[in-house]
């Protein structure tokens, strides 16, 4: 699914990733870690196809619309209520019954009654809920998600902790995080980064 082989990303002359090999096979569920600078977002931007790596080999068996990306930014309009912003990437990604696909996802991750709110008025743990509904809605192949746990509060935690274990099953996964232990029963490969 990937396969990265002496992956090297600069930006001018600061080298942000050097010789990175990486190999996730369909299925599997790969943690990232690193310390801040590491370039853990990188290497996921790298991945989905943000950036192009400055040397090496990185091949990604997925076209770009089966990809399922949870970046740091929620990447959500914040002008439009959730239901909006979800009937949107819906309709970009073609998704088949989406508006049963949406009402079920804002009900699991408890943003039903704030449905019709613009996004603008949430909450950072509400708007990362929603990018979450945002990154699952299309049910992608290969899930690339950057701490996804931030700014969620216990309640949200539990519910994304529910959501992986059951996708695992049927999808590929990449995450980055300072918290690998919190994947501990979900991870077949991890992966350190320095600096």
């Amino acid at each position: 699914m990937i396969r990265a082989r002496a992956v090297e990303k600069r930006y001018g002359d600061e080298r942000v990733l050097r010789g990175i090999d990486l190999d996730v096979e369909r299925g599997g569920f790969a943690v990232v870690t690193g310390a801040n600078g590491s370039g853990k977002t990188t290497l996921l931007r790298l991945v989905v196809g943000l950036a192009q790596p400055t040397a090496g080999e990185l091949e990604v068996g997925v076209p770009r619309g089966r990809l399922g990306f949870l970046a740091h930014e929620p990447l959500v309009y914040r002008e439009l209520t959730a239901l909006e912003n979800l009937d949107l990437y819906g309709r970009l990604y073609r998704v088949p019954e989406r508006r049963e696909r949406i009402g079920m996802l804002l009900e699991r991750f408890r943003l039903w009654e704030a449905r019709r709110q613009r996004v603008g008025s949430f909450s950072r743990g509400m708007l990362q809920r929603l990018a979450l509904c945002r990154a699952f809605l299309h049910e992608p192949d290969l899930y690339v998600l950057d701490e996804p746990f931030t700014a969620l509060d216990a309640e949200g935690a539990e519910l994304l902790d529910r959501e992986l274990a059951e996708r695992r099953e049927r999808g590929t996964f990449l995450v980055a995080t300072h918290a690998p232990a919190r994947f501990d029963s979900l991870a077949t490969a991890q992966m350190a980064l320095v600096r």
